[in-house]
């Protein structure tokens, strides 16, 4: 009978006797091995056979692939999830085993942490937990995107300056300058455009940032993970710009960052209330405790711990205070979405802000191969989010592949242009994080430059899909929507800014099914339609708008389809509608 033990520690006969009593700290078990996912357990790795070890390495390719890049294997510990340990001998030879296996795949491996299993052996017996990354081929590093909230003032652009240029602020905001757009931005100090910032993580999970002076490229290069933060306007008068963010960028996470001494205060709970609504999962970094007694600062977690709590959010707070609790919560925070973990950190004086890299670091990307398979089996998609004219390439349009694969060379239409046209062109090449690169696969994020394509054709909310696509794109469509807040009645003839993904565009109420008007928080399917021009909608996409106070959020139910015939697809695919 193993004795559910606490960790190390004199072992008496009455401590185990008292741990069997059912004292125990920490439950011996972990949840059972999963088959699909990242995290593998094994019990022993000591000298394995030929055989056996060409098996493991194996199955460490495919926990890579799941992870994409990324497995963390648990040593020490049965499939069953029974944690047994092993003696330091052992352990050193399994660990030895697995650095062979990961030298075998061209992976590098660091331990995360490692833990003592209290048994009823005089041996003391260890757990370890470890980090296998491998070094991207074909320059696909492990891409995350975290989108960055919080209050105007709460110190969001100081933190990522501090992370991406790894040195410290001064307290007046130097570390931000770097990160600032347009010159009214640096004059008044407040982000009104979304900037994107990178932090890269080598395979070893060292930051790789601007420190050494290195170049974006660079960072690129030597990292085998980035970070991409997206730098999102606090201020209320910019939350257009922030919504526009979070619904077009797809981040995989949001970093909601709330300042000690104010607390929750002014966009807040709005940029709580819009990460809970799109649904992505976040975590909140309490800033500026150099600057409070640590009273305030638990005073604003606590305020946080309560608001988190409620029915509404239905979240559990995880306050990180050590390594391993960063390590834990980056597991579980990327498992269950209903974990939220807590940091308290100063951009001044440097604290805790190796608890926040280290979460970054082992933080797992969230689709697993299997869906992204499953999508870049699709159609080509690639939803236009902003357009440049770059001197000597010609209109570069950004964006993300939402599904299928770009190649460089492909052949490509791009529409629905104010009258419902689609238009033909060529890819001449893609980028990836500022550096270049010959395939682009869904989810990914880039750059791709059109040539000679007329840039004046184009405008945000466009999508460039491939020709057989045969693309529905209608102005009238139906929505199912809950009402957050409203000042004014909500019914027929009422104008609100929709948005859906990169789509934005002033529609108007045709008809509420079953009601003449709709209050707050009531549930109803509504009928919009578009004023401007028709859009490239897909059934089941998340949908916000807002005019003025009101606001709500819901998913796309019916499209009414302007049918390619209607509007012209074969004339503008015809000879002499645009050269390549």
């Amino acid at each position: 009978g193993a004795a559910p033990g606490g960790g190390g520690g004199s072992k008496t006969k009455k401590k185990n006797e008292r741990s069997r009593g059912g004292k125990a700290n920490k439950p011996p078990y972990l949840p059972p091995e999963a088959e699909d996912g990242n995290i593998e357990y094994k019990l022993k790795l000591v000298n394995p056979s030929q055989y056996r070890f060409e098996h493991l390495v194996t199955q460490m390719k495919w926990r890579l692939q799941e992870g994409r890049g990324e497995a963390v294997y648990q040593i020490g510990v049965e499939d069953n999830g029974l944690l047994v340990g092993l003696s330091e001998e052992e352990m050193r030879a399994s660990l030895k085993t697995l650095r062979r296996m990961a030298e075998k795949v061209g992976a590098d491996i660091t331990v995360l942490r490692e833990r003592e299993v209290d048994y009823d052996s005089d041996v003391p017996r260890k757990i370890t937990e470890v980090l296998v990354r491998k070094v991207p081929d074909n320059q696909q590093f492990l891409d995350l995107r975290v989108a960055v909230l919080g209050n105007v003032d709460s110190g969001k652009s100081t933190l990522l300056g501090v992370l991406t240029q790894g040195e410290l602020d001064n307290g007046r905001g130097r570390a931000r300058l770097n990160l600032f757009r347009h010159l009214h931005e640096i004059q008044s100090g407040r982000t009104s455009s979304i900037s994107f910032e990178i932090l890269g993580f080598n395979s070893k999970g060292e930051v790789v940032n601007y420190s050494d002076s290195r170049t974006a490229e660079e960072i690129c290069e030597s990292s085998s993970k980035m970070i991409t933060f997206i730098d999102l306007a606090g201020h209320h008068k910019y939350l257009k710009t922030t919504i526009f963010g979070l619904t077009s960028y797809c981040p995989d996470f949001a970093m909601l960052v709330v300042s000690a001494n104010t607390g929750i205060a002014g966009t807040t709970r709005e940029h709580l209330g819009l990460a809970m609504a799109l649904k992505v999962p976040f975590f909140i970094v309490i800033s500026k405790v150099d600057l409070c007694s640590k009273a305030t600062v638990e005073r604003t977690v606590k305020q946080l711990e309560r608001i988190l709590k409620q029915p509404g959010c239905n979240k559990l707070p995880l306050l990180v205070n050590s390594d391993d609790d960063a390590v834990t919560a980056a597991q579980q925070f990327a498992q269950s979405p209903n974990i939220t973990p807590i940091f308290t950190l100063s951009s001044v004086s440097g604290e805790n802000l190796d608890l926040l890299k280290v979460f970054l670091n082992i933080l797992p990307p969230l689709t697993n191969s299997k869906e992204q398979e499953e999508l870049m089996q699709q159609l080509t998609e690639f939803q236009v989010d902003e357009i440049y004219t770059v001197p000597e390439v010609g209109t570069v349009v950004g964006g993300t592949l939402s599904s299928g694969i770009c190649r460089e060379g492909e052949n490509l239409v791009v529409g629905p242009t104010d009258d419902g046209k689609f238009l033909r062109l060529k890819v001449c090449s893609i980028q990836r994080n500022r550096s270049a690169c010959r395939v682009l696969r869904a989810g990914q994020a880039a750059t791709l430059a059109l040539g000679p394509f007329d840039r004046s054709l184009l405008r945000k909310g466009m999508v460039m899909v491939s020709p057989e696509m045969n693309p529905t794109i209608c102005s009238v469509f139906e929505a199912e929507i809950v009402l957050l807040f409203h000042a004014t009645t909500f019914r027929k003839g009422f104008q609100v800014t929709v948005h859906v993904g990169n789509v934005r565009q002033t529609a108007i109420v045709e008809k509420i099914h079953g009601k003449d008007k709709l209050r707050t928080g009531e549930k109803a399917v509504v009928c919009f339609r578009f004023i401007k021009h028709p859009e490239y909608l897909k059934i089941g996409a998340k949908l916000l708008f807002r005019e003025g106070v009101t606001k709500g959020i819901g998913h796309v139910t019916d499209l009414q389809a302007i049918t390619t015939k209607e509007n012209g697809l074969e004339e503008s695919l015809g000879p002499g509608q645009l050269s390549f």
